[in-house]
């Protein structure tokens, strides 16, 4: 996909046409997808041979490797510099491209120290950019784990929709664990109160999953940048036979050494995308061109307003409470979780390009949408040490 945005119309979208240094801001917000330099990153290649038909051998080796040569054209345009064939600039990945080849090592690791690793899908982008690292880390082969969902039935249709098509088309193994079972058996609870959640029930949920398929490793797609509580998580994050986290029992990860040594009935959680950030996701979807759910675009939807929030309704029992008015308003989702616990954004936008851009110019994090963080402050790091995600 050809980066072709214009910087300064993208800018001034956001910015409003009389803010200076519009130009500029746009080009930070596209630089991740440029950079690749046209040099080869091969110490000693000038000496390897002094030519090939008497030129350069290096540039004829250049020449196998060009996967981003229009960004590279773009780089130079956005900052008005220019490249020559003669350079002798290093190879270098781009910021993207080297999250990328974090998040795959990470796979791989897993896949190369556990028995019974799992990744949680739940049709969110996190998951859907999980699943797609995961097919560059181990296609043409099947996925050595199967895909692990927690039901909790209050979720959006158009996410288990979009999460059932996606597994048929993989040809993957998907688990679907519901809380509704665990409710039923007296396990897990929903959460008391005007405005019931099935959140936390979604704890008791996932240990029981681990305990009947005896899981050794989960997948998650939790980014540090989310939340206070996610910020100082390992990326292999332990997790005692109870499946409780103390973040204070946790192990060094220096040089990219991922120790997952763990006794019977313990886990480890695994966050390959740990530090990614917000923007860092949209660019690498806009950049893969991956499939994402309607949710996430602008789109029509019935809402109140809600502890100042533009909260989503529909049947039982997501209707509107008494003395509330229901609008259909146009708003989109920054992130997806259940219907009961996730807020709605006003927002006019509808493409990658325009997302990316509205991302570039938010002063909240993504979790304020999320309803159940709200509790208290220390709501999520409460749920983790219990065995959230």
């Amino acid at each position: 996909m050809r980066v072709g945005v214009h910087c300064e119309d993208m800018a001034k979208g956001v910015f409003g046409p009389d803010n200076c240094g519009s130009e500029s801001i746009a080009v930070s917000i596209l630089r991740p997808f440029v950079g690749l330099d046209r040099g080869f990153l091969l110490e000693g290649l000038d000496s390897i041979a002094d030519s090939v038909d008497g030129r350069p051998f290096w540039p004829c080796l250049l020449n196998l490797y060009r996967p981003m040569e229009h960004c590279r054209d773009f780089e130079a345009e956005a900052l008005g510099m220019t490249q020559t064939a003669d350079s002798n600039a290093h190879y270098k990945l781009t910021h993207l491209k080297a999250l990328e080849a974090e998040a795959i090592h990470i796979m791989r690791e897993v896949a190369a120290q556990f028995e019974k690793p799992a990744l949680m899908f739940s049709g969110g982008k996190d998951s859907i950019v999980m699943v797609h690292l995961a097919k560059k880390a181990f296609r043409p082969a099947k996925f050595p784990f199967p895909l692990l969902h927690i039901d909790t039935g209050h979720n959006f249709p158009e996410a288990l929709d979009f999460r059932d098509q996606l597994c048929e088309e993989l040809g993957e193994r998907l688990i679907i664990h519901k809380v509704q079972d665990l409710i039923d058996r007296g396990i897990a609870t929903e959460d008391p109160g005007p405005y019931p959640s099935r959140n936390r029930a979604q704890i008791p949920t996932l240990l029981d999953a681990i305990e009947k398929f005896e899981f050794d490793a989960l997948f998650g797609g939790a980014r540090r940048d989310e939340e206070k509580a996610r910020a100082k998580e390992r990326i292999f994050s332990f997790r005692d036979d109870f499946g409780q986290w103390d973040p204070k029992n946790q192990r060094p990860e220096l040089w990219n050494l991922y120790n997952g040594r763990h006794q019977m009935g313990e886990n480890i959680r695994v966050f390959p995308i740990s530090n990614w950030t917000e923007m860092d996701v949209w660019q690498y979807i806009m950049l893969e061109e991956i499939e994402i759910p309607d949710l996430y675009f602008s789109h029509k939807r019935d809402v109140v307003q809600r502890r100042g929030q533009l909260v989503p309704v529909g049947d039982s029992p997501f209707e509107a409470r008494d003395g509330e008015t229901v609008v259909n308003q146009t708003v989109r989702f920054r992130t997806v979780g259940d219907m009961s616990c996730t807020a709605a954004t006003d927002s006019p936008a509808s493409n990658l390009e325009e997302i990316v851009a509205e991302v570039a110019a938010a002063r909240a994090s993504e979790r304020g949408a999320r309803m159940d963080d709200k509790t208290n402050e220390a709501a999520m790091e409460d749920r983790k040490k219990e065995g959230y995600f």
